[in-house]
């Protein structure tokens, strides 16, 4: 099922690149893009339609808790579709995300009271929806903030909820797994599209409705008992600690966060000569690490675990380290490196 998952999410994102196809809109290149040409946007139309029916596995307890996350995910979904079209204000998007996520914590799901190995931190309840709320919208523009090139995001998908499938799977929760494991094979065929030189993007609409799934996946696994939140965590790390540390970074300089730009280690890469594809792959050699890295920890000794956790922040500060040593010796170009 999961392979026919996959081959549909392919046809349907053939169908989407042609020419001809009536809901086909360009991307065209700017002072953020990572390509040079205008490529279609609108591969998230094939992604929601398996995320829509993988949200229904997400009641594990009562039917009442997958239809609000299928739901807020659709709602989530159809506003970047229309965004992809027409454009919509900074603003409305930020509300219908809070709205979503509020939704999705009230009724859904929440954080868990273990935060780190052997640390638990228990709020109380108006307390854990504002900061499960808070959790919720950072993921869904954090995967858009990341999606910005080939093969880069949807890849993500595929590396962080596979990890999240055998992660489920380990612990017997069968419908985790395959919930997670159905994201993963409906990214895997959009990732066959988009893989440099992309034929397609997955626009807004994609990069949303699989951030908000991710963060609702994140936090569903610990409450269901599968792994530790620093499991999930660690998974989807390659874009967690990129964005937020770039994010961090810009408002330190004082910045305007809303504006375009290309400060992302990943664009910091291509930018210094690297080429997309050897980007691409050298990321997802780095989400490989995390997944094993969650997956060999997650049932481990505290002592374990925290080992894991200092190595995965020594890894991501050699890597910080080695992309200022390219940027240095590299050459610095504002055009596509193929």
């Amino acid at each position: 099922m999961d392979a026919a998952g996959a081959g549909v999410a392919w046809l349907a994102c053939w169908l989407l690149a042609h020419p001809r196809n009536p809901w086909q809109v360009l991307d065209w290149p700017n002072e953020r893009s990572l390509h040079d040409r205008p490529v279609p946007r609108t591969g998230g139309l094939a992604i929601a339609c398996g995320l829509l029916v993988a949200a229904f596995g997400l009641s594990w307890d009562a039917t009442r808790a997958g239809l609000v996350v299928a739901a807020a995910v659709l709602a989530v979904a159809l506003l970047s579709w229309y965004d992809d079209r027409k454009g919509l204000s900074p603003r409305l998007r930020l509300a219908v995300h809070i709205a979503a996520a509020l939704t999705v914590a009230v009724a859904a799901i929440r954080l868990p009271v273990a935060w780190l190995p052997g640390i638990a931190i228990p709020l109380d309840t108006p307390l854990m929806v504002l900061v499960t709320t808070l959790f919720l919208v950072w993921w869904i523009n954090l995967y858009n903030f990341m999606d910005g090139m080939d093969g880069f995001a949807g890849g993500m998908a595929v590396f962080g909820f596979g990890a999240l499938a055998a992660l489920g799977y380990r612990a017997h929760d069968l419908a985790y797994a395959g919930t997670a494991l159905a994201v993963a094979s409906a990214a895997l065929g959009f990732t066959v599209a988009n893989f440099p030189p992309a034929r397609l993007f997955m626009g807004d609409m994609g990069a949303t409705t699989l951030g908000f799934a991710a963060g609702i996946m994140i936090l569903a696994g610990p409450a269901r008992g599968d792994f530790p939140l620093w499991a999930g965590l660690v998974v989807f790390s390659p874009f967690l600690v990129d964005a937020t540390v770039t994010l961090l970074k810009r408002a330190i300089r004082g910045e305007r966060l809303t504006a375009a730009h290309r400060g992302h280690y990943y664009q910091r890469l291509v930018r210094a000569g690297l080429s997309h594809r050897r980007t691409v792959l050298g990321e997802y050699g780095l989400m490989a690490i995390c997944g094993l890295s969650a997956y060999a920890g997650a049932w481990a000794s505290v002592p374990v675990q925290w080992a894991i956790i200092a190595a995965l922040a020594v890894l991501y500060g050699a890597l910080a380290a080695l992309v200022r040593w390219r940027e240095g010796h590299g050459q610095i170009s504002g055009k596509d490196a193929r």
